[in-house]
């Protein structure tokens, strides 16, 4: 699975590589999601994560590389804006919620590496380092915003006009580490205690 999604992204890569919104906001939300890659790539020959992990972390790669090419605030996502009422555009919303995500990859690291003893403290990091990487994101978004050519960094920013769109988006990453993190513990429990064979009634006696 790893190789058909690394195979995927790259198609979407190339695809949406032509004729962004606006190629240097293309770059911006592209360098990020390529740094992603490339570390996976390079240790999957140490660490291979289930295929799982590796296509929960995969739904952030392809959202934000397609938001990279219309940029986040354009994204055609009207039919889910109109259907949960909002007066803008949740597409970003939604990818912040996928970054939550990497908590599964996280505590599986973890507890493979026996890191850790306690399934509190490996969920605790798991969300704990994801809250870290959404606020150090939204201080990058907010350098380059400053830094940029003025209508790029709005688009990188990517606000809409909400004052709190930074809180808003580390909450959402947060709500999906959460998210995945206790998926991961669910599906860990059922693994370590399988459910009963169903038993066999005995022939009966003649």
């Amino acid at each position: 699975m790893p190789a058909s999604l690394l195979g995927l992204y790259l198609v979407e890569f190339v695809l949406l590589g032509i004729h962004p919104a606006d190629r240097s906001v293309w770059v911006a939300e592209n360098v990020p999601i390529l740094l992603i890659v490339a570390t996976l790539v390079i240790t999957y020959r140490w660490f291979r994560f289930s295929n799982l992990a590796y296509a929960l972390m995969s739904v952030l790669i392809f959202l934000h590389t397609i938001g990279g090419h219309y940029t986040f605030e354009r994204v055609p996502f009207e039919r889910v804006t109109h259907l949960i009422g909002a007066q803008r555009n949740h597409f970003d919303r939604v990818a912040h919620f996928s970054v939550g995500f990497y908590a599964f990859a996280i505590a599986e690291l973890i507890e493979r590496r026996q890191l850790s003893r306690s399934r509190w403290l490996t969920g605790l990091f798991a969300v704990f380092a994801i809250c870290t990487v959404a606020l150090g994101y939204e201080i990058f978004e907010w350098r380059y915003a400053v830094s940029a050519d003025p209508a790029a960094g709005i688009a990188v920013l990517g606000s809409q006009g909400d004052p709190w769109d930074a809180q808003k988006d580390m909450l959402a990453d947060t709500l999906g580490a959460i998210t995945a993190t206790v998926l991961y513990f669910t599906l860990a429990a059922a693994e370590r205690n399988p459910p009963p064979p169903p038993s066999v009634p005995s022939p009966r006696q003649g």
